[in-house]
């Protein structure tokens, strides 16, 4: 079992984002020294009622400080990008990071964004695979010709390989059973999402298996999932000390139209005794320990991408909580 911290890096309007910064690469450093694996960064733009460092930017940085960590853009919002751009700059952060990038692209669902991008949801499928297509082939061929919906490729050639032959791991992270099985057909890896409850994950697990099936490839020696996780002397303590930060963040995702994206009884709209039950990894070590070994045995999950930093939450508990984690969950998930 690999281990990974999600850098959400989302905050209050009026904080002062160069120390939020200077806080969110404390935490990759001591993520390296402690032993993590991966450090993942999202990506929004229009975020409010947050400030929000850009991915890109910020895994630049990541890759100077701490750089024994992969990096997971975790995700590129592809539909709102043109492939040569991604290509670029994506093969330049593989190179800055020594090779260790793992390419992680997802659809987006919000309307502010595709306005803002010259795109639209329902375009959002479409040019999401034409855009990935695009990036595989200016990374696996020296030059690229290439009309698409929304961009031409002309002779193109991505000035910047990766380090990776013939690229970086591709994970996909989705949401709904179409973009599950477009992650079977031209990804790496399923990217499973931290919303999703079991429930749903293990009837969406069969239609991935299926659909890799269908495409004569095996299941994936990789399998990521993200979750939340906050790990305290008791389940109660948890969700005491968790809820004020995970409430607005999630209340933020609803009036954003998260939930509106996802299977029917995924939804955001109950309070959060519901909303934490049967996604989040709440409890004692011993209690987070088993909820990560039962993910591992029921689906297959080897690398497992935590998220335990969200709004309004101190910079110093988001540091305890990686040091519990690293010093009384791994140990104990990796002896099981």
């Amino acid at each position: 079992m690999r281990f990974g911290l999600i850098i959400r890096g989302q905050y209050p309007q009026g904080d002062d984002m160069r120390v939020r910064l200077r806080e969110d690469l404390e935490a990759a450093k001591r993520a390296e020294q402690l032993g993590y694996d991966v450090v993942a960064k999202g990506s929004h733009y229009s975020s409010y009622p947050f400030q929000y460092i850009q991915q890109i930017p910020y895994l630049c940085q990541v890759a100077m400080v701490a750089p024994k960590l992969r990096l997971c853009t975790g995700v590129v919002l592809l539909p709102l990008h043109s492939p040569l751009h991604v290509a670029e700059e994506l093969g330049s952060l593989d190179v800055m990071c020594d090779g260790k990038l793992i390419f992680g692209a997802g659809i987006g669902y919000r309307e502010v964004e595709f306005a803002a991008f010259g795109s639209t949801q329902k375009q959002s499928g479409p040019r999401f695979e034409e855009c990935l297509t695009a990036v595989k082939r200016l990374w696996s061929e020296e030059f690229v010709s290439m009309q698409a919906s929304y961009f031409k490729l002309d002779n193109a050639n991505c000035t910047t390989l990766p380090v990776q032959k013939p690229m970086p791991p591709v994970w996909i992270g989705a949401n709904a059973n179409v973009g599950i099985r477009r992650a079977a057909r031209m990804a790496d890896a399923w990217f499973i999402n931290p919303h999703n409850k079991i429930d749903t994950i293990a009837e969406q697990m069969e239609v991935y298996k299926r659909a890799l099936d269908a495409c004569g490839k095996p299941f994936p020696d990789e399998l990521p999932m993200a979750r939340e996780v906050f790990v305290a002397p008791s389940r109660a303590e948890a969700i005491r000390l968790a809820r004020p930060s995970l409430e607005a963040k999630y209340k933020a995702y609803k009036d954003w139209g998260q939930d509106k994206v996802m299977p029917s009884g995924d939804a955001f709209s109950g309070d959060f005794e519901e909303l934490m039950n049967d996604r989040f990894l709440f409890g004692s070590p011993a209690e987070v320990t088993d909820q990560i070994l039962l993910l591992q045995r029921r689906f297959g999950v080897n690398t497992m991408i935590l998220g335990i930093h969200w709004v309004g939450m101190p910079a110093s508990l988001a540091m305890e909580q990686m040091q519990l984690l690293a010093e009384e969950v791994f140990p104990a998930v990796r002896s099981a």
